[in-house]
C-alpha cells in the first residue's frame, strides 16, 4: 500500500472478524470502533467507564451492524491477572481474536521535567505503555488462533521526535514504538501476524482539548477522517506489512 491516507476499504473488509478496540470513549477509539463495525467486524468496545461504552454499542446496533460486546477496563488499575482473565473471556466468547487496536491514551498535563510529579509519571507510563503490553501479551494466544491477525498501536509524533513539556507521554509513546518493533520481529517468522503503529496526527479529541483548553476544537479535523487508515492495517490488504511506523 503506497498511500495509507487515501485507502478506501471495501464494505465487507472485516466480515466475520473479531476486533478489540481500547479507548472507545474518546474520538479516535470511537471512530475506529464504528468504522470496523460498519465494515463487518464484531467489535469488542473497551474503556474505563461502562457509561461511555453504551452509546457506541447502541449506535452500532441501531445501524444493523454485527452485535458488539462491551469490555469495561481501567488500564491504570487492572492487575496482570485481570488482563489474562479478559483474554480468557474473549476466548470463551469468540474462540479467537483477529485484531487488537490500542487507542486509549492519557496525559494529565503538559509540564517541564523539573516539575513532573512522580506518581503522575508512573500512571502515564502505566496507561500508555505498560497496559498495552499487558493486554497484548495476554491476547497473543488468541491472536495466533486467527488466520490473519493484526495488532495496531496508536502512536504520536512526540513519540518519534520528542517535544518540550510532553514528558511521560512522549517517553511512553517512544516505548510503544519499541514494543511494536520487538513484537513484529518476534512474530515475523510465521508470516501471519502483523504488528504496526499509526500516528493519526492532530485530530479533535478529548485528550487534545484537555491539554490545549484554549484551542478551538472546531478548527481540528474529525477523527472519522483517519479511521480508514486503521482499517487498512486490520484488513487483508496489509498482509505482509509488519514492523512499520505509519
Amino acid at each position: 500500500m503506497s498511500d495509507i491516507a487515501s485507502y478506501v476499504p471495501p464494505a465487507d473488509l472485516l466480515t466475520d472478524r473479531v476486533i478489540l478496540v481500547t479507548g472507545v470513549a474518546d474520538t479516535i477509539g470511537r471512530a475506529v470502533a464504528l468504522a470496523a463495525a460498519a465494515h463487518g467486524a464484531t467489535v469488542v468496545l473497551s474503556d474505563r467507564d461502562l457509561s461511555a461504552l453504551e452509546p457506541v454499542y447502541d449506535r452500532i446496533e441501531a445501524a444493523g451492524h454485527p452485535q458488539p460486546a462491551i469490555l469495561p477496563l481501567d488500564l491504570a488499575e487492572a492487575s496482570e491477572a485481570e488482563f489474562f482473565g479478559i483474554a480468557d473471556t474473549l476466548g470463551q466468547e469468540f474462540g479467537r481474536l483477529d485484531g487488537l487496536v490500542h487507542c486509549a491514551a492519557y496525559a494529565p498535563y503538559l509540564s517541564r521535567i523539573d516539575d513532573y510529579g512522580a506518581e503522575d509519571w508512573a500512571i502515564v507510563l502505566r496507561v500508555n505503555l505498560t497496559a498495552p503490553f499487558l493486554l497484548t501479551r495476554a491476547c497473543l494466544p488468541l491472536l495466533r488462533e486467527a488466520v490473519d491477525p493484526a495488532v495496531v498501536f496508536t502512536a504520536d509524533r512526540v513519540g518519534r521526535r520528542a517535544r518540550a513539556y510532553w514528558g511521560a507521554y512522549a517517553a511512553a509513546k517512544f516505548g510503544i514504538e519499541g514494543l511494536m518493533q520487538a513484537l513484529a520481529e518476534e512474530t515475523s517468522e510465521g508470516g501471519q501476524m502483523r504488528v504496526n503503529s499509526l500516528d493519526p496526527g492532530v485530530v479533535r479529541s478529548g485528550l487534545r482539548l484537555h491539554l490545549y483548553p484554549g484551542e478551538d476544537p472546531h478548527q481540528l479535523p474529525e477523527a472519522e477522517g483517519i479511521a480508514n487508515r486503521y482499517l487498512y492495517l486490520l484488513g487483508p490488504g496489509s498482509r505482509g506489512v509488519t514492523g512499520q511506523a505509519f
